[in-house]
């Protein structure tokens, strides 16, 4: 059984019993760390996203629409109760979630999921607070719904970032389709944006599209294809992002406020069937181009900035889940620049959809499988 220097004993009746480890690996990384690969939990129906608690444990999202806790030792909670409905229909459902910067006082968790409503559906953000015994998530608002529903099962984006100063950023796909995607270069649609809002979602005064004619004001930024991993850079405090190409070209941004990062007008990919996206332009002037791109595609998934301690060599480095490419991705940066890359558990064959460092310094991912699970991946012993 896994132990961890923080822990929290949650209700022995919320929680089933510890399953026997699945993946009990070891592998050599490229610079001669050898790492220890080992499922914590398993069982959980296509996980989504991981957010600690600064208690101990975390809270885990599986798509169909269950929130648990996972115990430091592995065991699972019963679905918590409060979550809302989602539209669980292909990549819809219950999908990211963190939990307040403040939580220790005010136990809030923000959830991200498809919605269904008039026109089809569309991404959503609610909050709520978690309960004492961890069983229930109470007073439950919707702070932010995109606009407009479309009659789309794709492309929801859907990561939650608390900045250094509480606002919260939203990533929202342009949902796929041909016929919405140049709402991603229009500023009175949510489609293909990041936006950023305050933690009870009013607009922040300084957000760069506020006053401006016929602009959505919680638009951070725009022409983005689908987000699925974002994360705040320590060093400098700013958003980063990565987002799925559609034939190559996914992207790796750093954002501005107010910039355009170009889709549908640029890109590195191709339409699937083969012809260039619209002009097949792969750069345009006052659009934003990537830092670094993958083509094959990796279908990034997830992503985050090692800080821990268990692993000196790689502080300051990034790590991403890999769908497509069954990989944990680890990019070496200088400043701005991605100087190296190295594909880890590719051997594993797991769709890696969410990666996150725990309180213990070690790298946690979860698998995108219908038996789930949440690995946890820290130094191997000599």
């Amino acid at each position: 059984m896994l132990k961890s220097a923080l822990c929290l004993v949650a209700p022995l009746a919320l929680l089933t019993a510890t399953p026997a480890l699945a993946v009990d690996e070891v592998f050599d990384t490229k610079d001669g760390t050898r790492i220890s690969v080992k499922t914590l939990a398993e069982g959980l129906s296509n996980p989504w996203a991981i957010a600690f608690l600064p208690q101990g444990g975390m809270l885990v999202t599986e798509k169909p629409g269950a929130l648990r806790f996972v115990g430091t030792d592995g065991s699972l909670s019963e679905p918590i109760k409060g979550v809302p409905d989602v539209d669980a229909r292909s990549q819809g459902g219950l999908l990211d979630v963190t939990v307040s910067p403040d939580f220790a006082t005010d136990r809030k968790v923000y959830l991200s999921y498809a919605e269904a409503g008039e026109g089809g559906n569309g991404t959503a953000v609610a909050r709520g607070t978690l309960s004492a015994d961890q069983t229930t998530l109470e007073n439950v608002e919707v702070i932010f719904q995109q606009k407009p529903k479309v009659a789309s099962a794709q492309h929801f984006g859907s990561r939650l970032v608390f900045d250094r100063e509480g606002h919260l950023y939203v990533t929202l796909g342009e949902r796929s389709q041909e016929q919405f995607r140049m709402q991603a270069q229009e500023l009175d649609s949510h489609l293909g944006k990041i936006v950023r809002i305050n933690p009870d979602g009013s607009v922040p005064e300084d957000n760069p599209f506020v006053g401006k004619a016929g602009a959505l004001p919680e638009i951070w930024s725009y022409g983005v294809r689908n987000v699925q991993a974002a994360a705040i850079n320590p060093a400098t405090g700013v958003l980063w992002e990565i987002e799925h190409g559609p034939r190559g070209g996914d992207e790796l941004n750093i954002i501005q406020p107010g910039a355009n990062y170009g889709w549908p007008v640029v890109t590195l990919g191709i339409n699937y069937d083969g012809s260039p996206v619209g002009e097949g332009l792969k750069t345009r002037e006052g659009m934003v181009d990537a830092i670094h791109t993958w083509t094959p595609v990796i279908a990034p998934s997830g992503m985050v900035f090692y800080d821990g301690a268990e692993f000196e060599g790689w502080k300051g480095d990034l790590f991403v889940g890999g769908l497509a490419a069954t990989t944990l991705v680890k990019l070496e940066l200088d400043g701005d620049t991605v100087t190296g890359e190295e594909r880890l558990l590719e051997s594993l064959g797991l769709r890696i959809r969410d990666v996150a460092v725990g309180p213990d310094g070690a790298i946690y991912v979860a698998t995108d499988e219908s038996n789930g699970e949440i690995l946890r991946i820290e130094k191997a012993e000599d």
